[in-house]
């Protein structure tokens, strides 16, 4: 038995290296990184971690430290399905999603990096395994930045190794993303595979009017064309644009991930394991989805997501996203052809460094 000894958790505002944008979310100059440490009585520690976009930070961080801390407190640290389920009680009238599941991921990670490391196991072999080299697509955030130089990103993700870009879309002037995706199109060549992400910019109706403006540029997906409860709008895109769609980053319950999938309003599910639930649900995500003979994609963590679609047959291209921590990584993710390679270290093998992030504590 691997009794929990200690929970931590820690708030930090990390700047990113240049200002990102989308349709939604305006400019993004930092984010909010919520870290969970939790230690066993033999001094086995595993890390996990969840971040906010502008915002809420404080909030996650409370609940891990002044809700689930006490939870957890004697309890067996292998008893991972038990543990969620504690959590997932104790705040479910106050919760069933946004901050309270991004709360529970950062401890459900916590706890599969500590029973990886325990074990000596990565967790991709921990979850089963299928193949370390997961393909990988660069995600950018990059709806204001001027044509020539959005190209020139384009050129930057392939010298680094990617070989699929997704692009925002969702300025004022539809006929301007669509210059701008045939534009890339255009750059990256017929065959590349090319991914565009509105950020919920559109009613379900300019949606198919975009998706179908956007036909001729063959996009592999479109990605949160409207607002992630309109389920019906969704399966609108998909069916009547004509084009994949793909959603799932603002979607933070398993429940909310069936209801996509019944009620074919998505081509490609896209759970981001540090808001769903952790590797818990987002392992049971991908196993919904190959029952639904769906593909799974991911939204945000990469140094994390690797291992549960290293363990998924299902999967298709993981998102590296725009919000990296490889500044504060002993060793970041590595990018071979097009793939991710997850690595061999026990437990998923991302170790910050914490003296570094101590000046950006919040």
């Amino acid at each position: 038995m691997a009794t929990i000894d200690s929970v931590q958790a820690d708030l930090y505002r990390v700047p990113l290296a240049s200002a990102l944008t989308d349709s939604t979310h305006g400019e993004m100059v930092d984010f909010e990184l919520i870290t969970v440490r939790v230690r066993d009585a033999d001094g086995a520690e595993g890390l996990g971690y969840t971040y906010t976009v502008h915002a809420g930070g404080a909030a996650v961080h409370a609940m891990v430290q002044h809700y689930f801390a006490d939870l957890l407190l004697g309890r067996d640290a292998d008893e991972i399905e038990r543990r969620w389920q504690d959590m997932w009680w104790l705040l479910h009238y106050g919760g069933r999603g946004g901050h309270v599941t991004s709360a529970i991921s950062a401890v459900d990670i916590a706890l599969w990096d500590l029973k990886g490391r325990r074990s000596g196991l990565p967790l991709w072999r921990l979850f089963g395994g299928y193949d370390p080299r997961v393909p990988v697509y660069a995600g950018g955030i990059d709806l204001e930045l001027p044509l020539p130089e959005l190209l020139a990103q384009a050129d930057r993700f392939q010298d680094n190794g990617f070989r699929a870009i997704k692009m925002k879309v969702g300025r004022a002037d539809l006929a301007e993303d669509v210059e701008r995706v045939a534009a890339m199109r255009d750059h990256l060549g017929s065959t590349f595979p090319l991914m565009a992400d509105a950020n919920m910019k559109w009613t379900a109706d300019q949606a198919v009017r975009a998706a179908r403006a956007l036909s001729d540029s063959d996009l592999f997906w479109l990605e949160e064309p409207t607002v992630p409860e309109d389920f019906t709008g969704h399966a609108r895109v998909l069916h009547e644009g004509g084009v994949p769609v793909a959603t799932g980053e603002n979607l933070h319950t398993l429940d909310e991930f069936h209801r996509a999938m019944s009620e074919s309003a998505v081509s490609f599910p896209e759970p981001d394991v540090s808001n769903c639930g952790g590797y818990t649900v987002f392992r049971k995500i991908c196993a919904l989805a190959e029952a639904h003979h769906l593909p799974v994609t991911s939204h945000g963590v990469h140094d994390l997501t690797v291992h549960a679609l290293a363990a998924a047959p299902n999967r298709t291209y993981m998102e590296a996203h725009g919000f990296g921590l490889d500044a504060y990584l002993a060793q970041p993710l590595h990018i071979d052809d097009g793939h991710a390679v997850a690595p061999e270290l026990p437990g998923h093998g991302v170790t910050l460094d914490f003296d570094r992030l101590e000046a950006l504590r919040a």
